[in-house]
Formats: structure tokens, C-alpha cells, sequence
């Protein structure tokens, strides 16, 4: 098998091989495949230009994917955040108290983004803190917040 690959691959063989990668792409739409498959065409246009031996495009082939692979993970990959459960409050999100709080009681407050996916919470405090004040979390206790004034 080897031996019929190299005496009959060909540089084209290498461009068409580029095309269906990217072609699969298209329908998976992670940026990963496009980078194989651009490595495979500079294969065969390096091919085309300086005829090489089998073993020699394919250790192009691989040095040139894992230089995408590598330009993938450090540029394009998507590096959002979940936002679901209990990772996506920060300590730095502030609020207005919609509802008084006093000493070691209830209150709430409206942060201005989203705290596990809510913008209202009831909140506690360890002092009274009057209505419209800013305030900043300290602690999430469960279903309770605690927060202090800014």
C-alpha cells in the first residue's frame, strides 16, 4: 500500500485532499479542520513547485497541522464561559438595594448583570443599608447574597 501511495500520489492528490477538509468544515464550523486543510494544499503547491518523497509531505502535512492546531488553540477557539450554575458571579458585581436591608435581615437588590442568571436577589447584610445605596456581593450562601455598601 505504502508503495502504490508513492509512486501515485500526486500534488493534486494533496489539493483535493485540502478541498474535502475544508469541505468538511463547512459543516462542523470549529476553524480546527480549515487548518488541515490549508496545510494540505501548501503541501501540494510545495509538491507541485519541488517534487518530494512520500514521507517527506506527510512530515510537512503533520509539522504544518500541529502549527495550525497550535494557532487554533492559542487564537480562534471559542473562550466563553458557561454560564450556567455557580461560576458566572463575580465578587466585582455591584447593585442598588431595591429593599432595605437591616442589620443581619432581608433585603433585595437589583445588580447590574446577571448573578446565576437572575438580576434580582434577595440579599443580607451585616449592617442597614438604605434603599437606592450601592452595594457590592461579599458571599452567595446559598439563595442568599451577602453584600455590602461601596
Amino acid at each position: 500500500m505504502l508503495e502504490f501511495l508513492t509512486e501515485n500520489l500526486l500534488w493534486w492528490h494533496w489539493i483535493i485532499f485540502g478541498i474535502l477538509l475544508i469541505t468538511v468544515e463547512i459543516f462542523i464550523g470549529t476553524f480546527f479542520m480549515l487548518g488541515l486543510g490549508v496545510a494540505a494544499i501548501i503541501v501540494g503547491a510545495i509538491v507541485f513547485f519541488y517534487p518530494l518523497t512520500l514521507e517527506i509531505e506527510l512530515i510537512i502535512w503533520m509539522l504544518l497541522s500541529l502549527v495550525s492546531i497550535a494557532i487554533w488553540f492559542k487564537y480562534l477557539r471559542d473562550k466563553s464561559v458557561e454560564n450556567s450554575g455557580q461560576s458566572n458571579y463575580s465578587l466585582k458585581t455591584r447593585g442598588t438595594i431595591e429593599e432595605p436591608i437591616s442589620a443581619y435581615g432581608r433585603g433585595k437588590v437589583k445588580f447590574d448583570r446577571p448573578v446565576l442568571g437572575n438580576t434580582i436577589w434577595h440579599a443580607t447584610a451585616n449592617h442597614d443599608i438604605s434603599l437606592t445605596s450601592r452595594v457590592k456581593i461579599i458571599e452567595v450562601k446559598g439563595q442568599l447574597i451577602e453584600v455590602e455598601e461601596i
